[in-house]
């Protein structure tokens, strides 16, 4: 029996990195990429084959439109070497980067870093992608909590989440004839090192933010990657389409 396939951008560490332990405890094999830490892909693939299903890892710069060709060139070649098949299941577009940038000081290089990434790379490896990915599979798009609720200094990343959010009901809505699903994971406040670490390592910031919450914390990684799983799964085959929100219930 061939396993379910996920391919998860930015999957080397942080909430990519779960995301790919949670699938992997579901039995799905995952192919992560990462951008400058191959050392990181490999403990990450270490960590996913301990659940016994196979893991890989390519090299991939979100922000990159024009490599988009090349590194879908390099996944079939590794789908054929690794699993002996030309398709796969499940694209999950978590790659990103961070950056509190008021509207004042935002220049136009950060703010077409922020499109490429967030955006325009996400959309057309998207739209590459859906002509390898099987009926029946499905797309998860990461957003952020942020497109509900403002934090100062996040206007264009959060504009650009936002425009993730309607792509995706666009993907649900033209994909659908193929049984492919689309949904949205809009993550709170969460610990990691997203954004050079901005709530790790303030403990103020962290304090504020977790009183926010109905439950009194800041998320963690693990709070996420068990949510993008269970939309991968046979569990979530009629959510399509859908935002959401994994934040503990912040500023209810």
């Amino acid at each position: 029996m061939i396993p379910k396939i996920a391919l998860i951008t930015g999957g080397s560490r942080g909430l990519g990195k779960d995301m790919a332990l949670a699938m992997a405890r579901k039995g799905m094999d995952v192919v992560i990429t990462y951008n400058t830490s191959p050392e990181g892909a490999q403990q990450a693939i270490k960590e996913v084959e301990q659940f016994g299903g196979k893991a890989a890892a390519l090299q991939f710069d979100a922000g990159n439109i024009a490599g988009i060709d090349d590194f879908l060139h390099r996944l079939e070649e590794l789908l054929q070497r690794t699993w002996k098949v030309k398709t796969f299941d499940f694209l999950v577009n978590n790659a990103g980067h961070g950056g509190t940038v008021p509207i004042a000081e935002m220049t136009e290089e950060v703010f077409d870093s922020f499109v490429n990434v967030h955006f325009k790379g996400v959309y057309f490896l998207t739209q590459k992608a859906l002509a390898i990915i099987n009926d029946g599979g499905c797309v998860v798009n990461i957003s952020t909590g942020t497109t509900r609720f403002c934090v100062h200094g996040y206007s264009v990343y959060s504009s650009m989440k936002s425009a993730i959010e309607t792509f995706t009901k666009y993907v649900a809505k033209e994909y659908g004839n193929r049984g492919i699903r689309c949904n949205v994971v809009a993550p709170g406040p969460i610990e990691t090192d997203f954004n050079n670490a901005a709530i790790r390592n303030n403990p103020q910031m962290k304090g504020f933010l977790a009183n926010m919450s109905p439950l009194g914390r800041v998320g963690a990684a693990d709070d996420i990657g068990s949510v993008v799983a269970f939309l991968c799964s046979e569990d979530a085959k009629w959510i399509n389409g859908q935002r959401l929100e994994v934040s503990g219930g912040i500023n209810l």
